[in-house]
């Protein structure tokens, strides 16, 4: 019985695992989009959406209580990748670009920071694949 069991062990240790999710998480936010096998991004979709909340109440409670703000900044940092190279080779400070970016875009959305499309199944081992993207208003 797996009650009271959260999570997806995906095959793998735990500091493989924690490796795995914070990299896809990082990539989300660092493109916008990323595509994955449906089993990685329903692993990894709560914890990009508890992040971009986090940066919500970071930005609100940064305004009142700067000391907050900091906490939220620092609480994001240790749950992401720091530095990621962009496409274009430019580093990219992650969580910046989730203070200054993504958070304020979703600042009147309640919830539901993130869709999935099935694109079909993968060709070496027919696994479903989807595109986890960060919803645009």
């Amino acid at each position: 019985m797996r009650h009271r069991v959260a999570g997806k062990k995906l095959n793998r240790s735990s500091g493989h695992r924690k490796a795995l999710r914070r990299n896809l998480v990082t990539a989300l936010f660092c493109h916008g989009r990323i595509e994955t096998t449906e089993a990685k991004a329903q692993a990894v979709r709560g914890q990009a959406e508890k992040l971009i909340t986090l940066a919500k109440r970071g930005l609100v409670t940064g305004q009142e209580d700067p000391a907050r703000g900091v906490h939220a900044r620092r609480l994001a940092a240790s749950r992401l990748a720091r530095w990621v190279t962009d496409t274009d080779g430019t580093r990219v400070d992650i969580v910046e670009k989730l203070f200054e970016d993504i958070a304020p875009r979703y600042a009147d959305r309640p919830g539901g920071y993130t869709r999935m499309y099935k694109v079909g199944l993968r060709k070496g081992d027919a696994a479903p694949m989807v595109l986890l993207e960060l919803v645009e208003k």
